[in-house]
């Protein structure tokens, strides 16, 4: 079966509703909190993608049962110092840069050394955001040249607690420091930059020693050592930055309308839709409500007559970090130039996204200029495209994938896009939903 698809016509209007896939975020949280609870965890709605499967496998190998049929998990958790494992075991943390630095908090005590591993693009990620501030905790590393996978981590019975600025905007590195904290003793404060805060949220929810102030520019984090932590039934909400993929479709196809139900629409998540309202989008958030310490809602979206540019404030980018490449995807279509800045996290994730978002747009015939984090997009509202595109030989990034797909039903042309597979990373079902839009 071949790993390509061909795309050669653009898409008809639509008025549909939808519903995606559980939050991987959220998914990867769970399966990892579960893990060191007492009890039994249970939750519906959980991502079955490589990520969240390399989560549940990397917790058993951990000596944890998990039993995953029918749409329900339950995970059997050992407590908070109850892993219980083999010498020399290796965890694959494959594509995740969440499981793969996430994880490495929970290890801090182990009294085994145990390697971590990742395929090709997650390896030549960063990782010394994460084994930096953990060894300020006692824990001991072993890590390749470059500061990557794969990297071996010896813990520590004598953790003490530590103060860490996290200035990246890292949502992993800030978790990872956290679940640290819950093993350490005395008080870990983090100062940490704006960023997703699904790991706090959660905590706070299941009353764990955790202080929360926002601040203007960064968060103060207050965590003490935790000594029992409850099971959590969690009905996962749908992914925003799954949805992001529907949301940038409607906007850039004529006379179209959707509904995409039940969203985590988390504030440090929704940046897309900020900015999409700035560029003359319609965007309602509907049935909103707090489930589980989380925003929850419908998003309904109608397609734009125009798009205006925008010169974006970095403030937002935080909060929009996977949902880039739609944005420039956009932005070639609106009118005038828009600007974007203080992109560098963009190059630290599966792919150098800035790159390949800048190289997307010349094959599409949309101009733009990139300097070091930056880059200027100038749109044409007219933008037709009557050539063939191939897109291939991205570290199977999931998301140019599918940002490819979005191109081609949106602009025309014929596009021939390659290792179709990369997808089971986080959104197995996105052709099959597509094709329900087109039906």
């Amino acid at each position: 079966m071949s790993n390509k698809v061909i795309f050669k016509k653009k898409i008809k209007n639509f008025n549909k509703k939808i519903s995606v896939p559980g939050d991987k975020s959220l998914s990867i949280r769970w399966v990892l909190i579960s893990s060191i609870s007492d009890g039994v965890s249970k939750a519906q709605n959980l991502l079955k993608s490589d990520d969240v499967l390399a989560a549940i496998q990397a917790i058993r190998k951990l000596g944890v049962k998990v039993i995953f049929k029918n749409n329900i998990c339950k995970i059997y958790g050992v407590g908070i110092n109850g892993f219980n494992y083999k010498k020399n075991i290796v965890i694959d943390a494959k594509n995740s840069g969440t499981l793969g630095r996430l994880i490495l908090g929970l290890l801090i005590d182990t009294t085994a050394p145990i390697k971590i591993i990742g395929d090709k693009s997650l390896s030549k990620r960063d990782f010394v955001r994460i084994t930096k501030p953990l060894s300020k905790f006692g824990a001991n590393f072993k890590v390749s040249n470059n500061f990557s996978l794969p990297l071996t981590i010896k813990g520590s019975q004598n953790l003490k607690a530590i103060s860490f600025h996290e200035n990246k905007g890292s949502a992993q590195c800030k978790s990872s420091i956290i679940f640290g904290g819950m093993k350490a003793s005395g008080k870990t404060i983090i100062k940490a930059k704006k960023s997703r805060d699904h790991t706090e949220l959660l905590l706070k929810y299941l009353k764990l020693p955790i202080k929360i102030q926002k601040r203007k520019k960064f968060d103060l984090i207050k965590v003490n050592k935790v000594k029992k932590i409850n099971p959590l039934n969690y009905n996962i909400p749908s992914d925003i930055s799954s949805s992001a993929f529907f949301i940038a479709l409607t906007v850039l196809s004529k006379k179209s309308e959707i509904t995409i139900k039940n969203v985590n629409v988390n504030p440090s998540r929704v940046g897309m839709l900020t900015m999409l309202k700035k560029m003359g989008v319609k965007i309602n958030l509907i049935k909103k409500k707090i489930y589980k310490g989380e925003l929850v809602s419908d998003i309904l979206v109608k397609s734009p007559k125009n798009l205006k540019s925008i010169n974006c404030p970095s403030k937002l980018n935080s909060s929009a970090i996977d949902e880039f490449l739609l944005i420039f995807l956009i932005a070639a279509k609106a009118k005038g130039i828009s600007s974007f800045k203080n992109l560098g996290e963009l190059d630290k994730k599966e792919s150098p996204r800035l790159k390949w978002g800048s190289k997307i747009l010349k094959m599409m015939g949309i101009k733009s200029v990139v300097k070091r984090n930056s880059i200027k997009i100038f749109g044409n509202p007219n933008l037709k495209i009557n050539k063939k595109i191939v897109i291939k030989n991205y570290l199977k990034d999931h998301r140019i994938f599918m940002t490819s797909v979005i191109a081609a039903l949106s602009f025309g042309g014929e596009w021939h896009i390659h290792d179709k597979d990369s997808i089971k990373t986080s959104f197995p079902s996105f052709l099959k939903i597509l094709n329900k839009l087109q039906a």
